[in-house]
């Protein structure tokens, strides 16, 4: 398919309402007109799109993008889409094509039990709900869906957000969210299970995130990406409703599962120590060097 044109080309064809639809475009314009076709009555009720696409090569000098790109994009959209699989023919040679498929039937509460594996501080838990809010009182109302699924490990640590299906590398409004909910949650047990010792300092995020395993994957009616590489969003609905969300589930589940609460809070604390420890013998180590140098 890919030699029979030597510029850029693009074939889209499209099933849906009993008829395949099809289009052919060249450098950007449509050759040939719309071919519609009715379908046997075996298959009136296919629906699906399918594109192919040979790059220009006066635009697109270099087109030898590595495997592991479409591995990785395929895996994303296996994990935000459950039950959908995600299929990889890579033609390794003329003729001969190695296959790879990506399919998560719970969407992210599996792909979180993958990463936490055998031997996570807490069971995996994976939390729904749709809020409806504005991000601003002259703003209209919209609607947000929130699944985030996360567990405590002491093995790995991962934070990953996805909108509308797509990865968001920098995070933006569900990753201060997360932020924020958690340090607010944990530090109310801390303080009303007497955790701190007198004169404590609280705890602050990296303390949780060393331990805490967390992928959320949101739907919105309306999106505000923070730039035009969309890595993050700006959402400030999306924000407070998923913070408040996490922050009212978090109490509720600290309360039902009391031994995983004191596990989480126990790890958090010594990841809290630790890091104070270090910080002093740091401090303390550059102090002496300072003066050894002023001598």
């Amino acid at each position: 398919c890919a030699t029979q044109y030597s510029s850029e080309y693009m074939d889209v064809t499209v099933w849906r309402d009993g008829f395949e639809y099809k289009l052919h475009f060249e450098r950007g314009e449509i050759v040939g007109g719309l071919e519609k076709t009715p379908l046997p009555k075996s298959q009136v009720k296919k629906t699906g799109t399918r594109t192919r696409w040979l790059p220009d090569l006066d635009v697109f000098t270099d087109i030898a993008i590595p495997a592991e790109y479409f591995t990785d994009v395929l895996k994303r959209q296996a994990v935000v889409n459950a039950g959908v699989t995600f299929r990889l023919r890579d033609e390794v040679s003329p003729g001969r094509f190695e296959t790879q498929d990506f399919l998560y039937e719970n969407g992210i509460r599996d792909y979180l039990a993958e990463l936490a594996g055998d031997d996570p501080i807490t069971r995996p838990v994976c939390w729904e709900a749709e809020r409806q809010g504005r991000d601003r009182a002259d703003k209209p109302e919209y609607k947000v869906k929130l699944n985030i699924a996360w567990c405590f490990s002491n093995r790995v640590h991962l934070m990953e957000h996805y909108h509308n299906s797509s990865f968001l590398e920098h995070g933006g409004s569900p990753d201060k969210a997360t932020r924020l909910a958690f340090v607010a949650a944990l530090d109310k047990y801390l303080r009303e299970n007497n955790k701190y010792t007198k004169g404590e300092s609280k705890i602050t995020f990296p303390d949780v995130q060393e331990c805490l395993l967390l992928v959320s994957s949101n739907f919105s009616t309306q999106t505000s990406y923070e730039n035009q590489t969309k890595k993050a969003i700006t959402n400030k609905f999306v924000q407070d409703a998923m913070s408040e969300f996490l922050r009212e589930q978090l109490q509720v589940y600290f309360i039902e599962n009391r031994e995983a609460a004191e596990r989480i809070a126990n790890q958090v604390l010594v990841n809290k120590r630790s890091r104070e420890t270090a910080e002093r013998t740091r401090l303390n180590t550059r102090k002496k060097l300072t003066e050894k140098i002023d001598i």
